[in-house]
C-alpha cells in the first residue's frame, strides 16, 4: 500500500471535514436530544457521508455527466441547503418540538453537505483519478474509512461537552453555530458563482 498516498488522502479529507469545527454544529442540532438519539445521529451522519463519498469516488464523473451537472452547481446547492439550516439555528426554530427528526438531522445537513460536501467529493474524485493501481485504490479507501472513523469518535463523545454546557450553554452555542454555518454557506455559494464566471469567461 502507498503510505504517502494514504497520508495525503487522510490529511486532506480530515482538514475538509474538520471534526472539531463540526462539533459545535452537531451539538447545536442534537444538544436537546437524549444521549441515545444523539449517538444514533452521529452514526447515521458518518455512515451517510461515507456512502456518498464512496459513490462519488466510484462513479462521480459518470453521475454528474449523465445529469449534466457541473461541480459548481453541486457546490451552490450545498450552500443553499446550509443557508436554510443556518436560518433555523439563528431564529431558534431548530429548538422547536416540531423540528426535524433525528434521522433527518443526521442526513441533512450533517451527513451531507457538511461531512460529504462538495470539497470532500471533489477531493476524493481527484485522488481516484490519480490512482494507478489496486494498491492506490486500497490506500484511498482505507484513508476515507479512517477519516470517517475519526469524525465518528469526535461526534460520539461530544456528549461530554453537552453535560458541561447544560441547556443555557447549548442555546448560546446554537446561535454561534448558526452564524458559522451561514458563513460557510455564503462561502460555498460565492465560490460556486466565481467558478461559473471563470467558466463563461474562458468559453467566450
Amino acid at each position: 500500500m502507498d503510505l504517502k498516498l494514504f497520508g495525503e488522502v487522510f490529511v486532506t479529507l480530515l482538514v475538509i471535514t474538520d471534526p472539531p469545527g463540526m462539533m459545535p454544529i452537531f451539538l447545536a442540532l442534537t444538544g436537546p436530544l437524549p444521549a441515545r438519539d444523539r449517538n444514533r445521529a452521529a452514526w447515521q451522519a458518518v455512515a451517510l457521508a461515507l456512502g456518498v463519498i464512496v459513490v462519488f469516488a466510484v462513479a462521480g464523473q459518470t453521475i454528474l455527466a449523465y445529469l449534466h451537472v457541473d461541480l459548481p452547481a453541486l457546490q451552490a446547492a450545498g450552500g443553499l441547503l446550509l443557508v436554510l439550516v443556518a436560518l433555523e439555528l439563528l431564529t431558534g426554530k431548530a429548538d422547536e418540538p416540531s423540528g426535524q427528526s433525528t434521522s433527518n438531522i443526521a442526513l441533512v445537513p450533517l451527513g451531507t453537505p457538511l461531512l460529504a460536501g462538495p470539497g470532500a467529493i471533489v477531493a476524493t474524485m481527484l485522488f481516484v483519478q490519480r490512482a494507478e493501481g489496486a494498491t492506490d485504490f486500497v490506500a484511498i479507501a482505507l484513508a476515507i474509512v479512517a477519516v470517517m472513523a475519526a469524525v465518528w469518535i469526535v461526534l460520539r463523545f461530544s456528549g461530554v461537552i453537552v453535560k458541561i454546557l447544560r441547556p443555557g450553554g447549548i442555546e448560546v452555542l446554537t446561535r454561534i453555530a448558526g452564524l458559522l454555518l451561514a458563513a460557510i454557506a455564503v462561502q460555498l455559494i460565492a465560490d460556486a458563482v466565481a467558478a461559473f464566471i471563470r467558466h463563461y469567461i474562458e468559453v467566450f
